[in-house]
């Protein structure tokens, strides 16, 4: 794989130089952690040791919590740069324990998908459906699959698909795409508190058969889409299963899982700026769903990104601002999280290269470390590392040397 360099960062990592080179990087990028010369650790220690604590440091999540939520308290952490819109609501209580521009309308990205499956359900059983509808529902909410979205839009009426569920569901921050992109229901505008609506119907009004049948699908939410992202963010990154999520992003150019990921179709398509009151060119992504037993908490976050941003960035920002929420019944995953960096990093089954792929992470993303343990000696001259992160959300391992960390051996992570 081709080595790339992640713009604007500075290693600042000890390091070690290899005796032989080797041009081809085990997973794509330059390395990020090693050690240099021996001679030199000495001199540099204290120096690095400054910098270092302005640099990706690793940050440990909460261990899992599962007793009783105490009163609400907000404290979402919006990352610099961020624009949000959050609600977190328990049902529990039936009251918000996270608002924060809840009634700002973002595009709606993939997250419309809900709708477009909500109308076709609409007064009929799952069962009743005709074998390429049900298809299309379960790839659009499992994969969030674009073309099967399209036919459902293009066949039942396009926006008035929007216009028929805002009647039916009492959205009020939800519309139909501007009429100078009418085919694009990626833009679709919807709020944090109409999301909330739509999971409360889901669960609270929808017949039986309607509920588990979406709920199902969105249980069964794949970690790479049909396009080729990486879904498992937010929500599905930062709890514990039971979750159930619908997922949306726009705007980006690659979202890991495949080194080509492209945003086509009305998902992803930009937009001139001033099309519409809804901001159609800044990167989307958002995370949305269930958590907890019993489906307790219902979580919506809709963002928008600086213009340029990558999906690892995007990708990492939303899961800070999500592990950040009041989440009550939330069960938070052990372990500590790591930046990474460099593009096409795989994630394997082993701690060698020869091991099978478990997929390849976005660019520059932070990732959950569980343990660590020595394979493979992995060489990118002038580095080499043998120590190997097992990341427990993709079921497989990773080499050190793209962690963010100032030595081979992540400091403070267990060994496996």
């Amino acid at each position: 794989m081709t080595a790339h360099t992640e713009h604007g960062r500075t290693r600042v990592e000890r390091r070690y130089p290899t005796a032989a080179a080797n041009p081809a990087a085990p997973g794509g990028g330059r390395p990020r952690a090693g050690r240099r010369l021996a001679a030199r650790a000495g001199l540099l220690t204290a120096a690095l040791a400054a910098v270092l604590a302005t640099v990706a440091a690793p940050t440990a999540t909460a261990a899992p919590d599962t007793s009783p939520s105490p009163p609400a308290v907000a404290r979402a952490e919006v990352p610099a740069g961020v624009t949000a819109g959050v609600a977190v609501f328990d049902r529990q209580t039936g009251t918000f324990t996270e608002q924060v521009n809840s009634a700002g309308q973002f595009r709606s990205a993939s997250v419309v998908k809900l709708l477009l499956a909500l109308d076709v359900l609409w007064g009929r059983s799952p069962d009743s459906l005709p074998a390429a509808d049900r298809s299309r529902i379960d790839t659009m909410l499992r994969s969030s699959n674009d073309a099967a979205a399209s036919t459902i839009w293009a066949n039942n009426g396009a926006g008035a698909i929007i216009d028929r569920m805002v009647t039916r569901l009492g959205l009020t921050d939800t519309a139909r795409p501007p009429a100078t992109h009418p085919g694009y229901w990626g833009y679709t505008a919807m709020s944090a508190r109409d999301t909330v609506r739509i999971y409360r119907y889901l669960l609270d009004s929808a017949p039986a058969s309607v509920r588990d049948y979406v709920l199902g699908n969105l249980r069964q939410s794949t970690r790479c889409a049909s396009d080729g992202y990486d879904q498992h963010f937010g929500i599905a990154g930062s709890f514990n299963r039971p979750w159930a999520v619908k997922q949306g992003w726009s705007g980006f150019e690659s979202g890991g899982c495949t080194a080509a990921a492209t945003t086509t179709g009305a998902n992803g398509a930009r937009a001139g700026a001033g099309a519409a009151a809804v901001d159609l060119s800044r990167p989307a992504l958002h995370t949305t769903g269930l958590v907890g037993p019993g489906d307790r908490a219902i979580v919506a976050v809709l963002t928008l990104h600086p213009t340029g941003t990558s999906y690892g960035k995007a990708y990492t920002d939303v899961g800070r601002l999500t592990r950040s929420l009041n989440v009550p019944g939330a069960s938070r995953p052990a372990g500590t999280w790591i930046g990474t960096w460099g593009s096409g990093v795989r994630v394997r089954t082993q701690t060698s290269t020869d091991s099978g792929s478990v997929t390849t992470l976005p660019a520059g993303v932070e990732v959950l470390v569980g343990c660590q343990k020595r394979g493979q000696q992995v060489s990118v001259p002038p580095y080499v590392n043998d120590w190997w992160a097992h990341l427990p959300q993709y079921g497989g391992y990773m080499t050190n040397i793209y962690l963010s960390s100032p030595d081979n051996q992540v400091p403070g992570v267990p060994l496996c």
